[in-house]
């Protein structure tokens, strides 16, 4: 696909680091499965996958935790 950031550049598929905060807890996810942009490097997550990533940040702030770095599963 095309960067809607840059507009130049196309995706090809690879693998991001993204941080998540919520409620006090900040998680950050090595090796998520994303499109990046080859010109600019902007990342695309996929919605399935972003809603797994959603949902272990609301699950980590609601055990306490504050500060954690997962590599991403598919399970």
């Amino acid at each position: 696909m095309k960067c809607v950031i840059c507009k130049n550049g196309e995706t090809k598929v690879g693998h991001a680091t993204l941080t998540l905060e919520r409620n006090g807890t900040t998680l950050v996810f090595k090796k998520v499965p994303a499109n990046v942009c080859a010109t600019c490097g902007e990342e695309y997550v996929d919605r399935e996958i972003t809603a797994k990533l959603l949902k272990a940040a609301e699950d980590a702030a609601s055990i306490g935790i504050q500060v954690e770095i997962r590599d991403y599963t598919q399970a």
